[in-house]
């Protein structure tokens, strides 16, 4: 019993109302045609997009989605800051002897004697901030050189160098002094084998590949063991003025033409290569990790279209070559795709498409780019800070907190990550590398001197008095 498959294509018809110069469309006609007798069936021609499709409607709600992907983003930016200071705060305030450099300086500030008068602390506090940012500017430089160069594996070499000291020596001697303040007997075998586990997950999560949270977390541990050794080993003038003055230079350094950190940006976008992350925290880095395995996993519903793509795409051949072995099957076969529209609600594209998404299912090298691609993305859109900014958010807030007075602490605090939210802001706005540290150290400083010299006397004085507000 010998069936035939016919498809009208859709043809304009003209409308009863001449007047109108506009053209229809009738529907498309699929007819099958039995022993002689045919039926046709008519399907509504394609419709356009629904109104929540539409380009302006696409367009805003993607700027919805990159908002809230972006809000997402400060929050992870404003919880490992608030982290770091915390812990910070927290040393110093339940250990005294973090706060006391014992006579012992930096190597940086030659100005540290405190028998001097107000005069003499300002100059040499200036003094000592120069020349530590003499020493900042120079190993800027040195990197962006290096880093120009391609002399990846001297940089290498120096940021691991940095990791040993700060993840090991430092590390030691914090918990040295805290054992020490608390006065908790502890082996030194037992003390050994601690630091140097603890250094050695360091090292791999940092300079290899780790998960994401623990990365994060030594970040945050050694930005804040470097802020307390600035907190404890500079004079008290000193740190308030080297936090003005490398604001200044953080300022310079990225928003000038020919600025250090500017350039360092630039060449990582154009050579498309990520910054060190011993030199930057993100919140949105992914490890390769087990890239090169060809399963990919995903919801039942995309392997069940999967499957069925393939299957459809397996039985598609040559229609000649069919019809000259088997006409009736043939027939059952494009029977079938004639009616597949309206039952799956593909298109009549559905041919290259089963046959696309069975080579790029087959193509595991096209996949793994792809998926390559996908954490680049993703990577991209997270939003980075620098070690520098933790390091000195830490500091400002550490040395408020080391004079006992809790509305100074809070104030300076709140004035930090006030200022991140601006800059942040900024960022969204300018959509370009802006420097982190300008805004939220000159709130901090403000908030500082002007809590300490109004606040504070005003609130003793109420206290005092017994009076409550």
């Amino acid at each position: 019993m010998a069936e035939t498959v016919v498809v009208r294509a859709a043809r304009p018809r003209k409308p009863q109302d001449d007047s109108l110069n506009t053209t229809e469309t009738e529907d498309l006609e699929v007819g099958f045609v039995q022993n002689g007798r045919h039926s046709w069936t008519h399907e509504p021609p394609p419709q356009p997009p629904p109104p929540n499709l539409q380009p302006n409607n696409l367009n805003q709600q993607l700027e919805e989605e990159e908002l809230k992907y972006g809000a997402k983003h400060v929050i992870k930016l404003i919880i490992p800051v608030s982290l770091c200071m915390l812990v910070v705060v927290a040393s110093i305030n339940t250990v005294t002897s973090l706060t006391e450099s014992n006579g012992q300086y930096l190597l940086y500030t030659p100005f540290h004697d405190q028998d001097v008068d107000t005069r003499t602390k300002v100059w040499q506090s200036f003094a000592n901030a120069l020349i530590l940012m003499s020493v900042i500017v120079v190993m800027t430089v040195l990197l962006i050189f290096l880093y120009k160069h391609r002399c990846y594996k001297v940089i290498h070499g120096w940021l691991i160098l940095s990791s040993l000291l700060l993840l090991f020596l430092f590390s030691y001697i914090y918990a040295y002094t805290v054992l020490s303040n608390y006065n908790i007997a502890v082996d030194y075998f037992t003390v050994a084998m601690c630091v140097w586990n603890f250094g050695m997950v360091g090292m791999v999560c940092i300079h290899w590949k780790g998960p994401l949270l623990l990365q994060q977390s030594y970040l945050i541990v050694i930005s804040a063991l470097m802020a307390m050794v600035f907190i404890k080993h500079m004079p008290p003038f000193t740190v308030w003025t080297v936090l003005g003055v490398i604001s200044v230079w953080d300022l310079i350094a990225v928003l000038s033409p020919k600025g250090p950190l500017r350039i360092l940006v630039e060449t990582a976008q154009q050579r498309e290569e990520p910054i060190f992350p011993a030199l930057i925290y993100s919140s949105a880095m992914v490890w390769l990790v087990g890239m090169a395995d060809t399963t990919t996993t995903s919801d039942p519903d995309t392997e069940a279209q999967n499957r069925r793509n393939r299957q459809l795409s397996e039985t598609q051949t040559d229609p000649s070559t069919e019809e000259q072995q088997n006409e009736p099957s043939a027939t059952r076969r494009r029977q079938a795709q004639a009616q597949q529209p309206a039952l799956t609600g593909r298109g009549p594209g559905s041919d290259a498409r089963a046959r696309t998404a069975r080579g790029a299912h087959q193509d595991a090298p096209g996949e793994n780019a792809r998926a390559v691609e996908i954490v680049h993305q993703e990577e991209e859109r997270g939003v980075k800070l620098g070690l520098g900014d933790f390091i000195f958010y830490s500091v400002l807030v550490g040395k408020a907190s080391s004079y006992g007075d809790w509305n100074t602490t809070l104030a300076c605090f709140v004035a930090i990550l006030i200022g991140l939210c601006l800059t942040l802001i900024l960022l969204a706005i300018f959509r370009k590398a802006l420097p982190a540290l300008p805004i939220s150290i000159a709130f901090g400083l403000v908030f500082y001197f002007a809590t300490s010299t109004l606040v504070q006397p005003f609130t003793a004085i109420l206290a005092q008095q017994q009076a409550y507000i």
